[in-house]
């Protein structure tokens, strides 16, 4: 019975799926430029931040909420991506970057690639659960002239970009490591934490924004019943570590597997309970390739129109400063399904 339970929840089982474009963005953080000033943060860092009040977590994806259409639910945009100018999010970077070198080492500039390095050890000394280590990865964009593109994947998951015209790699590599410190240090305020106050405060606006009752919210079979559930069981987690788990159940919905399991009859507790603890890896991701071949191989241009969509996307939120798990696995994703096409069509000829 268990087996058949599992294999109910697998992407990919129980014939092929139809094309879902949520259009969920993927930002848990609030504008850093405009928001009214937060106190400082607590010992150790003693940081002095003038960034805004945390907004509500980011939702769940539209399919594990009632009466939703795509695209709705989207969440709040990090530092620098409420659509103000480039400027802006220079500034408030670079007053973090400073803040963080006058309590580290004084008044001097700071090495930001080593200095988010030695924050992630730092965690990982003092007890932060990081499964593969406290290790920083740095990913150049293949070039010959710039700008230059670089991004960074954090010990736990989250992903940022260069958000600056950088003409030299090593610049993007700063610039990238910049805006991942500013967010990677925010992330350690205790506002960012997933409280019993927080959860009743979004589970309320999460029944007024839907016109539900509080019977819905206490029923894990309903939208936000299961919404309630996801903060309970992540309760004590930071905002950057309950958006790298919303990231596999954003890309199961894009992916159309949430549709799938739907009609295999699960419900949305044990969709939750089962993804919550699966990490992003290369099984997943090749499950996922296929389900969007045997999806969408028979209809010309998808994989190109889709790539050049999601491209774009990865780079207007990589210039607004955006967390950018979702859209890079997103294109991850669709390249490995060009592999799978192109044998394919080869095994075809």
């Amino acid at each position: 019975m268990e087996s058949l339970r599992v294999q109910r929840l697998q992407p990919g089982v129980g014939g092929t799926l139809r094309s879902l474009r949520p259009g969920v963005t993927t930002g848990a953080l609030p504008s850093a430029a405009s928001a009214p000033p937060l106190p400082p943060p607590p010992p150790p860092l003693g940081l002095t931040l003038t960034l805004g009040p945390p907004p509500a977590p980011p939702p769940l994806p539209p399919s594990l909420l009632p009466g939703v259409t795509a695209g709705a639910t989207a969440a709040a945009s990090p530092p620098g991506a409420a659509g103000g100018p480039p400027a802006v999010l220079r500034e408030a970077v670079e007053a973090v970057v400073r803040s963080f070198a006058k309590h580290t080492q004084g008044y001097g500039r700071v090495n930001v690639v080593e200095a988010l390095q030695e924050f992630w050890q730092m965690k990982q000394s003092r007890g932060a659960d990081l499964k593969n280590g406290a290790l920083v990865v740095y990913e150049m964009v293949p070039s010959n002239s710039p700008p230059y593109i670089c991004y960074v994947t954090l010990p736990g998951g989250s992903c940022f970009g260069s958000f600056q015209f950088c003409p030299t790699k090593a610049e993007a590599r700063r610039s990238a490591a910049k805006i991942a410190l500013m967010n990677s240090v925010f992330n350690e305020h205790p506002s960012r934490r997933i409280t019993d106050d927080f959860i009743e405060k979004s589970v309320t606006e999460a029944l007024a924004s839907f016109n539900g009752n509080r019977e819905e919210a206490d029923n894990p079979s309903t939208g936000i019943g299961a919404f309630r559930f996801m903060l309970e069981s992540n309760k004590g987690k930071s905002m950057l570590e309950f958006q790298e788990l919303m990231t596999v159940f954003q890309l199961l919905h894009w992916n159309g597997s949430l549709k799938a399991m739907r009609e295999r009859q699960c419900s949305r507790q044990e969709v939750l309970a089962h993804y919550s603890h699966r990490a992003l890896d290369d099984d997943i991701r090749n499950q996922m390739a296929t389900d969007w071949v045997n999806r969408e191989q028979n209809i010309p241009g998808a994989l190109s129109r889709e790539l050049a969509s999601t491209e774009r996307e990865l780079d207007e939120a990589r210039l607004a400063g955006k967390e950018l798990r979702f859209h890079k696995e997103k294109k991850d994703i669709l390249m490995l399904a060009a592999g799978q096409l192109g044998n394919l069509h080869s095994s075809n000829c």
